[in-house]
């Protein structure tokens, strides 16, 4: 009964988006096409499995001890395989360095291989999920709080050479998957107080950078991430926004625009149509900031929204990679991935269905009344059947049903660890 009414509504907002110009069964298209790259870190609160593992450090924060968190590579595998099975669609895996298959054996970071990631190849394989990758340069006794930009040489050299090991890992993984692996490279690089030797370390950031890309990877493509501080490093950022957008614009790399990495006020949507002026591709990494980087549960908040709308209206879908990025260790960690996955979703599917180049017309033609109403009336139309017929095509749970299902898979998994 229920998939009849779902179908109908369907049907009815079909018919509503089509008076309007809107091929709904495009945007159902255009959906299925729409990857987000899950973090594996949601699963255990970043903690990963290298054997001689400390706490988390370099700026971040995981906060809760919800019950249940992952504590091997099995059931991390297993907890990310039940979000997957309830969100529609097809999606990457996107691992940091740390989440290795390391088999109980201590290697540093200056000595990884791919050999330690071709059991994550394989499950991909068999699990019909591409991966994406990441350098770890926290929570570690070289981590400080300078790494690439360590005036120490035999500190930043170590941390070259993570970062050049974990490059051809990623390209390892973009030949066995067919596809171009996306590897994003962040450091918390950054001084707790005053610093007089700005100029210095962003010297160093920028030598070790230059290192550290001089060798083409074909199958792997390089991003780099800015912020504004972390914990303990609020001072001071050596990589900052300004500094990677322009060594990305320089040297033809992909900048990641993380949302929780901005000033509370400053908007990440509008600086989609600004760097994508300059830049080849966008890497995303969507969050929800709560006055700071604190990386809650994404939802379909007003940012976030404003951020998919903006990759829509710049006709950029294909310069864009969606990868999420939230740690939040106070709910139900496979729920906090479904809920802000399907998230994201909504939004994009909210950004489909906007009546964009009739606004534009409007617009152009100088129609204030007409850009604003139409604007305002799209808000309103039924775009929730369409993602519930997305889901219903998918066979994944429509609506609130999930929630049954992640409380059963605690109830029988999660709460026996």
């Amino acid at each position: 009964m229920k998939e009849s009414l779902i179908s109908r509504a369907y049907e009815v907002a079909r018919d509503r988006y089509a008076e309007i110009g809107i091929d709904t069964e495009k945007v159902l298209s255009q959906l299925q096409d729409f990857h987000l790259s899950m973090h594996c870190w949601q699963a255990d609160d970043v903690t990963g499995f290298e054997v001689q593992a400390g706490a988390l450090s370099g700026g971040i924060q995981s906060t809760g001890n919800y019950p249940g968190k992952a504590r091997n590579i099995d059931e991390l595998r297993a907890d990310i395989l039940k979000a997957k099975s309830l969100i529609p669609g097809t999606h990457r895996l996107n691992l940091h360095e740390i989440y290795g298959d390391f088999k109980g054996k201590v290697v540093d970071r200056d000595e990884v291989d791919a050999s330690y990631f071709q059991s994550w190849i394989e499950w991909g394989k068999e699990n019909n999920t591409k991966l994406d990758f990441n350098s770890s340069s926290f929570s570690h006794p070289k981590s400080g709080s300078l790494s690439l930009a360590n005036p120490d040489k035999g500190i930043r050299q170590f941390w070259i050479e993570h970062t050049k090991r974990c490059r051809e890992i990623a390209n390892t993984m973009g030949e066995a998957q067919g596809d171009a692996c996306i590897m994003n490279l962040w450091v918390h690089d950054g001084c707790k107080d005053q610093s007089v030797n700005h100029y210095l370390y962003r010297n160093l950031l920028k030598q070790s950078l230059d290192e550290i890309f001089e060798k083409p990877q074909p199958m792997m493509k390089d991003c780099i991430e800015g912020k504004v501080f972390g914990i303990g490093l609020e001072s001071f950022t050596v990589g900052s926004h300004d500094f990677y957008t322009a060594y990305a614009a320089q040297n033809n790399k992909i900048l990641t625009i993380d949302t929780g990495h901005y000033h509370p006020t400053e908007s990440p949507a509008d600086k989609v149509s600004a760097v994508l002026q300059f830049v080849p591709e966008l890497m995303l990494h969507v969050s929800r900031p709560i006055r700071w980087d604190s990386d809650h549960v994404t939802i379909m908040d007003d940012p976030t929204l404003e951020l998919f709308q903006e990759i829509v209206r710049a006709d950029a879908l294909d310069r864009v990679h969606y990868g999420l990025d939230y740690f939040d260790g106070s709910i139900n960690r496979v729920g906090a991935y479904v809920t802000g996955s399907r998230a994201a979703q909504k939004c994009m599917v909210r950004a489909l269905l906007e009546p964009t180049k009739r606004i534009a017309e409007y617009e152009l033609a100088g129609k204030g009344f007409q850009t604003l109403a139409l604007l305002e009336e799209a808000k309103a139309l039924p775009w929730n059947a369409v993602y519930d017929e997305f889901c219903l095509r998918n066979n994944v749970p429509v609506g609130e049903e999930f929630i049954a299902e992640v409380e059963q898979y605690e109830r029988e998994v999660t709460s026996k660890r």
